[in-house]
């Protein structure tokens, strides 16, 4: 039995479709930061006006409202590669050209001209990871969902250290020129791996008009079994885990007393590598156990684990209290994450995967997009400590519903939707 699973791990693991899954993931995640933290460091670094800086700031809409042209990637075959490589592609030559013109761009002399090609080119980065999502549902057999949310969130995230963290010590040292060029370049290297990757086998027909590209696919689930409940079920699991973590940063530095760099150390890096390893830890339970039972073990640790930033709140600062309530959380965070994500995958049907992909990630992002005013408002008013515990109250209606939906939601394991 257990060589047979180890099997089963190592098959799922080591394959095309895992490392193609890699370097699409790393070529998703590279572009979000140089349209908006690390553009908001290079903008700190001239007299650009703070208002200005401050407008950058919604250059990142694109992202939250990506389902709406996600159609068009349905609907509209490119006449190369395919209908989901060749989406990718055309949005990867329009990510280098934009990344390009930016290096050469003097923010100082063109700010607004800079300001409209980072909206494009967050509009062409959404558009890149609709493609790219699409792609991943599309290709990836019921055995590969596990371990290809692991990939995706492990090299999404390495991504998005490259063009953040390490993007800004290239700058200090090279020039904004160099650093901007260099991400480009990284960008261009990704697109080798779309020529060489397999374009997804799809027997469904596409849709034969937008219409039919948004109305379809929205009846078609909404008319599955528990459709709506499964919709329910995808804005609720991670909102007890996005409100507990919501304003950390907060916390730590404000009410724990931890300087910026303790935070960045032990809060951002250490909270990366736990993120990657359980993801991993997470895949592998889904190829062994399905989609079930992880989700309502890891649902479980994600909401015990809000217990521990509770009792932290009460015990007051501590580093070795800090390190493993963050190592903890993070871990069963990304175990989570890799099997919600499975689950997303699962849920999809290959005529409408662009879409209803993007919709579902939208959903689920309600919570850690809009989670912040009102977490503020009740720390104000109960504080921390109680916070922290009506966090873990939250998760328990979600648990509720996993357990109603429990033959549903393992039965897309096994099966496409």
């Amino acid at each position: 039995m257990f060589s047979n699973r180890y099997r089963k791990i190592i098959d799922s693991l080591a394959n095309r479709n895992m490392a193609m899954i890699l370097f699409v993931s790393f070529a998703s995640g590279l572009p979000l930061a140089l349209s908006g933290s690390t553009l908001q460091a290079w903008l700190a670094t001239t007299d650009v006006d703070i208002q200005t800086v401050a407008f950058f700031s919604l250059i990142g809409l694109p992202y939250t409202f990506k389902f709406i042209w996600a159609p068009i990637m349905d609907r509209f075959i490119p006449p190369f590669m395919g209908r989901r490589r060749g989406w990718i592609l055309i949005t990867q030559v329009g990510l280098v050209l934009i990344i390009l013109q930016m290096a050469f761009t003097d923010p100082e002399q063109h700010i607004y001209f800079l300001g409209m090609l980072a909206l494009a080119l967050a509009f062409m980065s959404a558009s890149q990871d609709i493609a790219i999502d699409a792609y991943r549902a599309d290709l990836l057999k019921p055995e590969e969902r596990g371990f290809g949310a692991a990939v995706t969130t492990s090299s999404y995230r390495i991504a998005m250290l490259v063009s953040g963290g390490l993007a800004w010590i290239l700058a200090d040292n090279l020039g904004w020129q160099f650093t901007y060029c260099l991400m480009a370049a990284l960008l261009g290297i990704c697109m080798v791996s779309t020529f060489w990757g397999p374009e997804p086998v799809v027997n469904e027909k596409p849709p034969v008009s937008l219409q039919d590209a948004v109305v379809k696919p929205l009846k078609e689930f909404l008319f599955r079994k528990h459709g709506l409940w499964l919709l329910v079920f995808i804005i609720i699991y991670k909102f007890a885990d996005a409100s507990a973590i919501a304003l950390n940063s907060l916390f730590f530095i404000r009410e724990q007393g931890f300087t910026l760099t303790e935070t960045g150390v032990l809060y951002k890096w250490l909270g990366i590598t736990a993120t990657v390893i359980g993801a991993f830890i997470g895949g592998g339970f889904v190829v062994t156990h399905g989609l079930y039972k992880p989700l309502l073990w890891f649902g479980i640790l994600q909401a015990v684990t809000n217990l521990g930033y509770m009792g932290l709140s009460i015990i007051g600062k501590s580093y070795a209290g800090m390190i493993t309530i963050v190592a903890m959380d993070q871990l069963v965070g990304g175990m989570g994450t890799a099997v919600f994500m499975g689950l997303m995958i699962a849920l999809c049907d290959h005529r409408f995967t662009a879409f209803q992909f993007a919709l579902l990630s939208a959903l689920s992002a309600i919570a850690r997009v809009f989670i912040g005013p009102p977490a503020g408002f009740l720390i104000e008013t109960v504080g921390w400590t109680w916070f922290f515990f009506i966090t873990f109250l939250v998760a328990i209606p979600s648990l509720i519903l996993l357990v109603y939906l429990r033959d549903t939601v393992d039965s897309y394991h096994k099966s496409s939707a």
